[in-house]
């Protein structure tokens, strides 16, 4: 999956500069090579709160930079509670949403 979603987020041409010195003498190289966007390691790493993404642009408003890795940060202590859920319900609502999943995939067998 990381490497699927590296693939879609496409490549870009990356500056890699190489420096050998030795007993006689120094040499410093520099290339441009393709290399994924958002590498699969990167995707594979991701923590939680982390997503990686692309934005799409229009030809009057061109976006350079359309790939990108963020972290969300989120202030916990300042959200509200809107309101506190107790576990029968949020087993019940889970209970309803897979009955009425199996309702819509017998309904989709029966056509």
């Amino acid at each position: 999956m990381a490497k699927q979603l590296s693939e879609r987020f496409g490549n870009i041409n990356q500056i890699k500069e190489n420096l050998s010195v030795n007993a006689t003498d120094t040499s410093f190289s520099r290339s441009t090579q393709l290399g994924y966007t958002v590498p699969a390691s990167t995707v594979s790493c991701l923590s939680s709160g982390e997503f990686v993404g692309m934005v799409a642009d229009d030809p009057t408003t061109p976006i350079s930079l359309k790939t990108f890795h963020c972290r969300i940060q989120n202030d916990h202590e300042a959200i509200p509670e809107v309101r506190n859920v107790s576990t029968n319900e949020i087993l019940s609502n889970y209970q309803r949403i897979k009955a009425d999943i199996q309702e819509l995939v017998a309904a989709l067998a029966t056509d």
